[in-house]
């Protein structure tokens, strides 16, 4: 049977393209388990655990990207072990690799611990950045307001904010990254988009 798993870390964010992709790998809907919490620990993640337990001899799960399953490399070689033990294979569709137990490459292996190690030390910094840019500010003294932002900045933020069902990030982590405030993304977005974006993305 093909499982599917699909997560974004926030309830704004949408799960849509990762379903797509998880029924054109022929993966029925009623096969998908989705959740909308962080990838940061498999604490809370309720959908990912019964998942697991549904899984039987012979399955195969797919998931969109390696940093959907999870941001830690400890855990994603946990989730990854605990499948393969029960003789399910996991394939990750956009980084192209396949884990089977007993058959699992030597360069597969070498390959899926460098693309986790990334996602996780990419998280890591984020959060290490937006800590240090909140204590300069707090130091410092500052309430800051509203200058007008370089357009390169602007142009970073408005295409975090774009891809963010792939990096895993709210909107808050990119207006803490880049600088930009959440009226301007919100007004810039909607300009490049032509759309009327929900304003709960902004929480």
């Amino acid at each position: 049977m093909n499982i599917g798993y699909a997560r974004v870390s926030t309830t704004g964010q949408s799960l849509d393209s990762q379903i797509q992709q998880l029924q054109d790998n022929n993966v029925d809907m009623d096969n998908i388990y989705q959740e909308k919490v962080t990838g940061t620990s498999t604490a809370q993640r309720l959908q990912l655990e019964a998942m697991i337990k549904h899984t039987r001899s012979g399955d195969k799960v797919y998931i969109t990207k390696i940093d959907r399953l999870a941001r830690s490399i400890m855990d994603l070689n946990k989730i990854v072990s605990a499948l393969n033990g029960k003789g399910v294979s996991v394939c990750f569709i956009q980084d192209n690799l396949t884990f089977e137990t007993g058959n699992n490459s030597p360069m597969n292996a070498l390959i899926f611990n460098m693309l986790g190690s990334f996602a996780q030390f990419e998280r890591d910094l984020i959060i290490q950045r937006t800590s240090e840019g909140r204590e300069r500010a707090k130091k410092q003294g500052k309430h800051l307001g509203r200058p007008s932002q370089p357009k390169e900045k602007i142009s970073r933020a408005v295409s975090l904010f774009n891809d963010r069902e792939n990096n895993g990030l709210s909107v808050k982590d990119i207006v803490d990254m880049t600088g930009v405030p959440r009226a301007t993304l919100y007004r810039e977005v909607k300009k490049i988009k032509n759309v009327d974006v929900n304003k709960s993305f902004l929480k």
